[in-house]
């Protein structure tokens, strides 16, 4: 069972925000997203499944991806927002936590102000919900954020935490300074994951080759192990700089070192374990 861990759909003509597609930097992917565009490159990299991940602060795309999911089998997962810092996430979690694709939340911490928000106590009150209630977070940091990976495995010991894209290193400088330090403390907690995702588009968009990725692919494997490191494409947002089956092939050529039963691990049983995939 192959598994795309990080996949993302949006529709242009919903009454969400997508404000950061319409600028120059995004033009090339600023256009609706469907399952049937994903539907297409699945095929032909013969991917079994995908977890959808959320690109909106706002429960409604919960329930509008919810019902792709239901009319789409290849969507194995839903993961969505509630509002953590809200007297009513608990209220608002209750609505979804039931659905068997419904399988985590996110929130875009990486565009907040306020460089310590994950840690603040009332987001770490509504992380305690979803720790009661089983349900898995996506941390998606930068690199200044990921110092927080390992207070938050600290602090909720029974919530599985996934960090999105490796925090996004510098790939396209090559640095690797202080990011290394950070993403191996997180990893000492067994609380935390790692998605191999998100990295073409950190490095350079236009002369990227999978040589470039290799320092960060094996740090974190190094750091986690496969069995707390998943493959996820990041599709559409890696049309930026590479096709989905370009990042695919680069990290199976990347992991070709790894025995069978740990590239299947990084392909999809570590999702499938994370997330509790009913497939």
């Amino acid at each position: 069972m192959i598994i795309d861990a990080h996949q993302h759909f949006w529709q242009l003509d919903l009454p969400f925000q997508y404000d950061w597609l319409h600028t120059p930097q995004h033009k090339a992917i600023c256009r609706s997203y469907l399952p049937a565009d994903l539907k297409v490159h699945l095929q032909k990299c013969g991917i079994d499944k995908s977890v959808f991940v959320q690109t909106q602060h706002d429960v409604a795309e919960n329930r509008w991806v919810l019902k792709l999911a239901e009319q789409n089998d290849f969507i194995a997962g839903v993961v969505g927002w509630v509002d953590l810092a809200s007297d009513k996430c608990e209220e608002q979690l209750a609505e979804f936590v039931e659905h068997p694709k419904f399988v985590g939340i996110r929130h875009i911490v990486q565009d907040e102000p306020d460089p310590d928000f994950i840690i603040q106590p009332n987001i770490i009150r509504g992380l305690k919900v979803l720790e009661k209630h089983a349900v898995p977070y996506d941390l998606l940091f930068y690199t200044q954020h990921l110092k927080h990976a390992a207070t938050l495995g600290r602090k909720l010991p029974d919530l599985p935490m996934v960090i999105d894209h490796l925090a996004k290193p510098k790939i396209k400088d090559q640095v690797t300074a202080g990011w290394v330090d950070d993403l191996k403390a997180a990893a000492k907690l067994p609380n935390i994951y790692c998605k191999l995702s998100g990295m073409v588009t950190e490095a350079d968009w236009k002369n990227w080759k999978p040589a470039d990725l290799k320092p960060y692919v094996e740090t974190a494997l190094e750091a986690f192990g496969p069995a707390r490191c998943m493959y996820g494409s990041d599709w559409p947002v890696c049309e930026l700089a590479a096709t989905y089956e370009q990042v695919y092939g680069a990290l199976q050529e990347l992991l070709g070192s790894l025995s069978h039963s740990e590239q299947e691990m990084v392909f999809g049983g570590t999702a499938q374990k994370f997330y509790g995939l009913e497939v």
